[in-house]
């Protein structure tokens, strides 16, 4: 049983109901150009209203640091979120005060209003007690569906849901069952494959992991300064000596838990990064001094989609190379593919997530076939770090719940 309450617990006929979503989209020239948040936010505004709530969505906006920045107004997001809900999205100017008041008292059963970026207030991300009090004032009930801002304590996230009888939304919901059978109550053996460009910003991440996978797959340029710590020579390719260390740690922790680290075989070099660069496949020792290691060779590759037989659960986060210029893409892509078939036959549990790594999955055209993929960014970062997030925790400890 969770540990928090869901749409299934709330009675919300005639009630006003405080929507925590993330529609912090991109926008170029005034207009959304990717509608995957507000794809994913929309099921839960939808069925709130289709129960008879008033919804009132909330929702950030980039960084205006506190003041009103009209470029950085939610107001271009009204069409695209009424499209995606299925009924009309109305909008008021701000999100406390007058403005707000007065757009929700002439809410209607089933009806649906976009408040302005909470974010105009510097209340928001401090946290303020107060500013969450507006806030609060405004509904009878609070749903957080933005998992990807959970990982903040701001006032909309973490101060109102203890002013308000609490819950997770559809989306919220999911993200944290799908977390969940990823790594706290996991089917196993349970893989993990951790790519990017530095060790430096994800120590604390494969560390956790080392206490919760048995294969953890280390690849992109953070796999050279694991390599370069073996005395491995990686030539000019991208790695930071001063975590050598580090990475032996991480290397010997590994045989104190049982965890297999599989690290590149082999590596597709190149002099150069740029499209169609002139490169070749190389032994992992048989890097030439004036080369940069571009992506993981296909013995690699082999080595890890071999292991795929026996894994029942794989967390992924980070791309095995420079995937966004070809050729040094193809690594990334071909484990990708051979993750999404065994979970398309039903033997694998794949979760995946992170801004490169989405980007990857969408590149390969495997992402909806991954079981589920992840819109958060850092919140997800957290996660697979063991962090409790704010959001999450605040759910939990709520009014009524």
């Amino acid at each position: 049983m969770a540990s928090y309450r869901t749409l299934d617990d709330l009675d919300v006929r005639g009630k006003r109901v405080l929507v925590r979503a993330d529609l912090n989209v991109p926008m170029q020239d005034g207009r959304v150009t990717d509608t995957l948040r507000i794809d994913r936010q929309a099921p839960t505004i939808r069925e709130l209203a289709q129960k008879g709530a008033r919804v009132i969505v909330l929702s950030h906006f980039d960084r205006p640091k506190g003041k009103v920045v009209p470029s950085m107004s939610l107001r271009p997001v009204v069409e695209p979120l009424a499209k995606a809900v299925g009924r009309p999205v109305a909008f008021a100017d701000d999100c406390v005060g007058e403005k707000a008041k007065a757009a929700v008292a002439r809410l209607k059963n089933g009806d649906v209003l976009l408040l302005e970026n909470t974010r105009f207030h510097a209340g928001e991300e401090k946290n303020d007690a107060h500013f969450a009090k507006e806030l609060a004032a405004l509904g009878d009930i609070y749903v957080n569906d933005a998992f990807s801002a959970a990982h903040r304590a701001h006032a909309s996230t973490e101060a109102i849901a203890h002013l308000l009888p609490a819950a997770a939304g559809r989306a919220m919901q999911s993200e944290l069952e799908h977390l969940h059978k990823a790594l706290d109550d996991p089917q196993r053996p349970v893989m993990a494959v951790v790519g990017g460009a530095k060790i430096s910003t994800k120590i604390a991440l494969l560390e956790n992991l080392l206490k919760k996978v048995d294969f953890l797959v280390i690849g992109g340029a953070m796999a050279n300064t694991f390599l370069a710590a073996e005395d491995i020579n990686v030539g000019k390719s991208l790695y930071e000596p001063e975590f050598y260390g580090i990475a032996r740690r991480i290397m010997g922790s590994a045989l104190d838990t049982n965890t297999v680290i599989l690290l590149p075989s082999d590596a597709v070099v190149a002099k150069e990064l740029k499209p169609g660069a002139a490169h070749r496949t190389a032994g992992i020792r048989e890097v030439g001094a004036e080369e940069m290691i571009l992506d993981v060779g296909p013995n690699s590759v082999r080595e890890m989609t071999n292991r795929l037989i026996e894994i029942r659960t794989l967390v992924w986060n980070g791309p095995l190379g420079a995937f966004e210029t070809e050729p040094f893409d193809r690594g990334t892509i071909e484990a990708a593919k051979a993750v999404a078939r065994r979970t398309k036959t039903g033997d694998l549990l794949s979760v995946a997530g992170g801004g490169d790594t989405v980007a990857a999955l969408n590149k390969a055209g495997v992402a909806d076939d991954f079981t589920y993929v992840s819109t958060a960014g850092g919140a997800f970062l957290e996660w697979l770090e063991g962090k409790d997030l704010p959001g999450v925790e605040a759910l939990k400890a709520s009014k009524g719940s």
